[in-house]
């Protein structure tokens, strides 16, 4: 059984829809998603600010490869175009951990590059794995800590499969949270 943690972010077009498009895209292997936050840009700061989510997925049959294959299929499906490193998008599938695999091969390095100083990917995944660990890095809880987390806002509108917690053992309600 392969399990992955997916990023999800959006800041062109109907951002909301956007994510809808990736958790619907997901369909039956998605175990857990996140509430939608609003957040700043990272690295490219002029452009619009970002709706996030996080998402964990799980699959017998699907490698690190096959999750990072599944985030580019939904990208190109949502119209994505890559013009800039860190430009804006319709849609942003980042494969941020799989099963603790570490992986050096420039086109899947996992952990996800940067994740463990992006407040924008860790406080949504803390909200479905509040004691998950960063490979490498350490308890994202204790990630957070050393973050400043006040520009990431969460929403009251959520996605389909919402819930609480990936430990949860079962898909969430899709009503708002605050």
């Amino acid at each position: 059984m392969s399990r992955a943690v997916l990023s999800l972010g959006s800041n062109l077009g109907d951002r909301l829809a956007m994510l809808r498009l990736a958790v619907t895209g997901l369909g039956s292997v998605v175990r857990a998603v996140s509430p939608v936050y609003e957040t700043a840009p990272w690295g490219v700061l002029d452009q619009p600010d970002f709706l996030n989510a996080v998402v964990i997925v799980e699959a017998p049959d699907v490698d690190a490869w096959g999750w990072l294959r599944r985030g580019q299929a939904l990208e190109s499906e949502s119209g994505r175009v890559r013009e800039a490193r860190w430009g804006p998008r319709t849609l942003d599938v980042d494969v941020v951990t799989v099963d603790g695999v570490r992986s050096d091969d420039p086109e899947l390095l996992l952990p996800h590059p940067g994740t463990a100083d992006r407040a924008s990917v860790l406080v949504p995944w803390r909200d479905v794995e509040p004691t998950a660990v960063l490979p490498g890095h350490g308890p994202i809880a204790a990630l957070l800590a050393t973050l400043d987390t006040s520009g990431v806002r969460r929403l009251t509108t959520t996605l389909p499969g919402a819930s609480t917690s990936a430990a949860d053992g079962e898909r969430g309600s899709e009503t708002g949270r605050r």
